[in-house]
């Protein structure tokens, strides 16, 4: 049995002895590099809670959206969503094009900027 603290439970630790060890002792720099430090490690606890889910449902719309072969990467479907966007082939018109587009950037978002007030307009419009 794997019993060690996981990836998330370390990155929370750092985080909060930042949050409340270091960073009210801390003023001018410091105290915003501090800040900074606490923000990424904010954004990857995102990343670890929020990514894989969405990577595999932006993967199953890929798949039906270019009919694709489920053993395609994730990587290699975008290009090829980008390479068709690119030459004429797919555009806002394409069924299911500007939802895909738009749940990504969601997605996206939610992870990166979950305070930015044009995400919560985007939810609330969807909800």
């Amino acid at each position: 049995m794997h019993d060690a603290p996981s990836t998330a439970e370390l990155v929370e630790a750092v985080k909060r002895f930042i949050d409340d060890t270091a960073s009210p002792q801390l003023t001018g720099h410091a105290a915003f590099h501090a800040r900074v430090a606490s923000n990424v490690l904010a954004t990857i606890l995102r990343e670890l809670e929020q990514r894989p889910s969405a990577e595999v449902e932006e993967k199953t719309r890929l798949l039906a959206m270019l009919d694709a072969d489920p053993e395609t990467s994730l990587d290699t479907l975008n290009r090829e969503l980008c390479a068709r966007i690119q030459a004429g082939e797919m555009d806002l018109s394409t069924d299911g094009l500007l939802d895909h587009l738009k749940t990504t950037t969601i997605a996206q978002l939610s992870v990166d900027q979950p305070r930015y007030s044009g995400l919560a307009l985007a939810l609330q419009s969807r909800g």
